[in-house]
């Protein structure tokens, strides 16, 4: 056991080394970092909100509207089907929160119609839970050629959990094009989602920024009547009224039917408009949206048309030429913070329903500071006072096991650098018990090693049976505490996942230091003093 050929030498002491070297950077500020030569590391442990202060959201999906949605689609549907197929109804309507109602005028052609109808009923949406499909609409053919479709339960459930994730998905494009480090961003429970940005001490503007639907769609203008008399009275078929974002608000009567939405834009962003210097927001269509944009403004030229985002009128340009190119620019008297906002919207795409906002927290870095201080401070006299106590029970072995402590700790850090782990509090305290677990190990093996001494058996003896006999102990604690580990892993989240993760590096480096590195600094001991009593 305390024999080492000279590459298991090298080999761990080149492990001790890059641990060192990895936590390097951590030490120099990112302009220091980005002059070093390519193959030097630069990654640097992350701090977590309750360190370095930041922002915190939690946020409900609106179940109610994306509901609302599928059933105005489904409507929709019918209404498609029947108009295709140039058969008759009326009553055409939505009931309650999950049913669509149809009346056939003529009798003779309710079977085709039911046929037609197949394929509403017929549609299965994918389950991402199961991996298998579920049925999305039911439909039943009463007396007198009405039909009724209902949302199925199962369906609602898996629109459900696709809007979530979509939402998951959209949220974090959406921070990521803000520059931040790390953003914590999951789900909790079945329609929440928590957001954590460190290091962001503007809430108000990540609340804007995510808060936003986002929903982007082009419309004309219908001038059959003005927009005052539509809202006072009655707008006409197929327009309605909305109000542009201009202080005061002014109304617009808009057709209800798109002309091009936002899921056609390709990319956007934020730049200035050579005529008016003013910020505006640039857009360019994919192949469908450029087609269908170019068609509609060249049978419009003369007309105003709206584009809306979340039922507001940003602008409502005049079409002076027809616009074939696939691109434009958007301009709304913004300024550079909201062109360049309103363009990381329109790049993220648009959330699939509502957020509220049930809870908002923002962390100062003062009170980071102060935790990080505390969670220092905590740590060094944890990590003195245990040095005290082994050089203090076991002498020179003490000191041995200060050395692979030492090392531990530098790995542990190591290692988190390179995975640009977020620590945080609770990291903190799970460091702190990695130093615990270490000395621990250490523990064993030399108490091993006393007992052989009082058996009688020679120093290297001892020392050889009291390595390889405390080896099975170790890996005992050690095995049972990475398994709670794991479960604190799978099954937590935030700042409990955050001390799972080091806990569970820390058992790894633990078990290499105790056992390896303290044995090879024994070994090489051994070999430089041939002892005849081991001074523990």
């Amino acid at each position: 056991m305390l024999h080492f050929s000279r590459w298991k030498t090298a080999l761990v002491f080149g492990i001790c080394l890059i641990g060192i070297a990895l936590i390097l950077p951590n030490f120099m500020n990112r302009e220091t970092l980005d002059r070093m030569p390519g193959w030097f590391p630069a990654n640097q442990i992350v701090l977590g909100l309750d360190l370095q202060g930041g922002s915190h959201l939690l946020l409900q999906v609106d179940t109610d509207a994306v509901v609302a949605e599928r059933l105005e689609s489904l409507r929709d549907d019918v209404r498609d089907i029947l108009r295709e197929g140039r058969i008759g109804f009326t009553g055409l309507r939505t009931s309650g929160d999950r049913e669509v109602h149809v009346q056939i005028r003529e009798s003779d052609r309710v079977s085709e119609a039911e046929t037609r109808f197949r394929e509403l009923s017929d549609l299965n949406a994918t389950s991402l839970l199961t991996g298998g499909t579920v049925r999305d609409v039911s439909m039943e053919a009463a007396d007198g050629g009405r039909f009724v479709f209902t949302l199925t339960e199962d369906g609602i459930d898996q629109r459900i959990v696709s809007a979530v994730e979509q939402s998951i998905e959209i949220v974090r494009r959406r921070i990521d094009e803000l520059g931040t480090t790390e953003p914590t961003i999951q789900r909790e429970g079945a329609e929440r989602i928590i957001v954590q940005v460190p290091g962001l001490q503007d809430p108000q503007r990540l609340k804007d920024l995510i808060g936003q639907t986002a929903k982007l769609s082009f419309h004309m203008v219908d001038l059959s009547m003005p927009a005052q008399q539509a809202i006072e009275t009655r707008p006409p078929q197929g327009a309605r009224a909305l109000f542009s974002i201009d202080d005061p608000p002014i109304p617009y009567l808009i057709e209800r039917r798109a002309l091009v939405s936002g899921e056609n834009l390709t990319d956007a962003q934020p730049g200035f408009d050579p005529r008016t210097n003013e910020p505006v927001v640039t857009f360019r269509f994919d192949a469908t949206g450029a087609r269908r944009f170019g068609t509609a403004t060249q049978q419009n030229v003369g007309r105003p048309f709206a584009i809306v985002l979340d039922d507001q009128i940003i602008s409502a340009p005049v079409i002076r030429e027809p616009i074939l190119g696939g691109s434009g620019q958007i301009s709304g008297n913004f300024t550079v913070e909201e062109a360049n906002d309103l363009a990381i919207l329109l790049r993220a795409g648009a959330l699939p329903a509502p957020l509220t906002i049930l809870e908002e927290r923002t962390v100062g870095p003062s009170l980071g500071a102060d935790s990080v201080s505390a969670g220092t401070q905590a740590g060094i006299i944890a990590l003195v006072a245990v040095l005290i106590y082994m050089i203090l029970s076991y002498g020179l072995f003490g000191v041995i096991s200060a050395l692979a402590l030492g090392a531990n700790i530098a790995l542990l850090f190591g290692i988190l650098s390179a995975l640009q782990a977020t620590l945080t509090l609770p990291g903190i305290a799970g460091i702190v018990l990695t130093v615990g677990m270490a000395v621990d190990a250490n523990v064993l093996i030399f108490e091993r090693i006393r007992e052989e001494i009082r058996s009688g058996k020679s120093a290297i003896a001892s020392l050889d049976a009291g390595f390889s006999r405390a080896l099975s102990t170790i890996l005992d604690a050690n095995i049972t505490t990475f398994i709670a580990a794991a479960i604190l892993f799978f099954l937590g989240s935030g700042p409990i996942r955050g001390f799972a993760i080091t806990l569970a590096i820390g058992i790894g480096t633990t078990i290499f230091t105790a056992f390896t590195l303290t044995r090879l600094i024994v070994a090489i001991w051994v070999r430089t003093r041939r002892p005849s009593t081991v001074p523990i």
